[in-house]
């Protein structure tokens, strides 16, 4: 057990899903210490939100701050085939006109300082520029954490009853008890950089994510406005096509190898001028094997990613973030931090995961959204809801099904 003087829960990572955790957790009254490893603010990818954040960002009293920012609207998603055809916008606001269906493009250095803060805001103890080194066990149970701080100083010795785990694709616990299994399928990578004054829409057009296909399909592009006049563009694809059986391992020179099989994007990039370096993320689809245990819990990319397609990484970030929360705060009121407790919610996420990840698959695999709702004209509300990021209602999984039969249908797929 912890004394009066430590936190009841320790959150590793300050990113979206721990601020999230902290942020709930200490709502109800509870200690909580936030370690985060670097300074804020600092780069990271995954601009793009969706609808359904709207709901964890009401309970973390983010609403206001998010509107007032300088963040772009964004109220639709497009797709364009590799032929380069259009199709037509899913604009959530039609299917589900709730303020909720509006959602925002972020910058995400400057999102997840805004969440970090409302952290702090809330009374969380956060700490930046503290490394955690390892977690500490007794048995089978997580008690504590060695820290040290990142500028030299001394290691020391942390306890709490539970330990959040945050600290995203590195994972402590994933690591240190060999947890992450890799998605045999989803072996996709990602190259991609900046544009200032390149192609934008207008109206509610303007902060549209869309998705475009390479041709021959053997890639697509993501292209997210952001305020500043900036545009997030980047290739996605399998590993080994990017990175494998080329002339060259260079960012930009696959990346512009792209490009010329994009015409759509080669279009739009042409009005503007790159302002960033080429970045990549290699092989990123995993899950642990398990999200909680004794004393501990993992949530956001401590516990899986899915691929950038759709956009759900940070519906996925809060909402495991809140999840997990509900659960400590019930396991520290009743007194139990088992694994079960802390873990409770894990087969219901992990469910609505598993739907984005048929989704994204069913893309992958060929699927044409214009073809199928031309056949099911009465589940283009359940593809919208999708897209949103309502993934947590079994009555979906009728409509993921009529998915599943359109690919073995060569006529609902786009042809190469």
């Amino acid at each position: 057990m912890v004394n009066s003087t430590d936190p009841r829960v320790i959150v590793i990572g300050g990113g979206p899903s721990g601020s999230t955790a902290a942020t709930l957790i200490a709502q109800r009254g509870h200690k909580v210490r936030l370690l985060e490893r670097e300074q804020f603010p600092r780069f990271h990818i995954g601009e793009s939100l969706i609808p359904q954040t709207y709901w964890v960002l009401k309970r973390l009293n983010m609403l206001d701050k998010m509107k007032s920012s300088e963040f772009i609207r964004k109220y639709s998603v497009q797709f364009v085939g590799a032929s380069g055809r259009l199709s037509e916008p899913f604009y959530f606001l039609d299917h589900k006109p709730h303020e909720s269906s509006q959602t925002w493009q972020v910058r995400r250095s400057e999102f997840d300082q805004m969440t970090l803060q409302n952290a702090a805001d809330h009374g969380v103890d956060v700490q930046q520029g503290v490394r955690v080194l390892e977690v500490l066990f007794e048995g089978e149970r997580a008690v504590g954490v060695r820290v040290k701080d990142e500028a030299g100083g001394e290691e020391r010795i942390e306890r709490a009853d539970v330990i959040v785990d945050a600290s995203g694709q590195s994972s402590l616990i994933m690591g240190k008890l060999g947890l992450r299994e890799w998605d045999q399928e989803l072996k996709k990578a990602a190259v991609w950089t900046y544009w200032e004054g390149a192609q934008r829409d207008t109206g509610r057009d303007e902060g549209a994510t869309v998705v475009l296909q390479v041709q021959g399909k053997t890639g697509w592009f993501w292209y997210i406005p952001l305020h500043d006049n900036i545009i997030s563009v980047g290739v996605v694809a399998d590993h080994n096509y990017l990175f494998k059986n080329r002339d060259t391992k260079d960012f930009e020179a696959i990346y512009h190898a792209e490009v010329e099989k994009c015409p759509a994007v080669k279009q739009r990039i042409s009005l503007g001028k790159r302002v960033a370096p080429y970045r990549a993320a290699k092989e990123y689809s995993y899950r642990s094997r398990r999200a909680a245990g004794d004393g501990w819990v993992l949530v956001g990319d401590a516990f899986g990613f899915l691929d950038p397609l759709y956009s759900s990484g940070v519906l996925l970030a809060l909402k495991s973030g809140e999840l997990a929360a509900d659960a400590v705060c019930e396991g520290l009121a009743k007194g139990d931090t088992s694994a079960a407790q802390l873990g409770a919610w894990e087969p219901d996420y992990v469910r609505g995961m598993q739907r984005m990840r048929s989704l994204v698959n069913a893309y992958y695999a060929g699927f044409s959204f214009g073809r199928f709702v031309a056949k099911h004209p009465n589940r283009k509300g359940d593809i919208t809801d999708l897209l949103i990021g309502d993934l947590f209602r079994p009555e979906l999984d009728e409509t993921l099904a009529l998915v599943e039969e359109a690919l073995k249908t060569p006529a609902m797929a786009e042809h190469k």
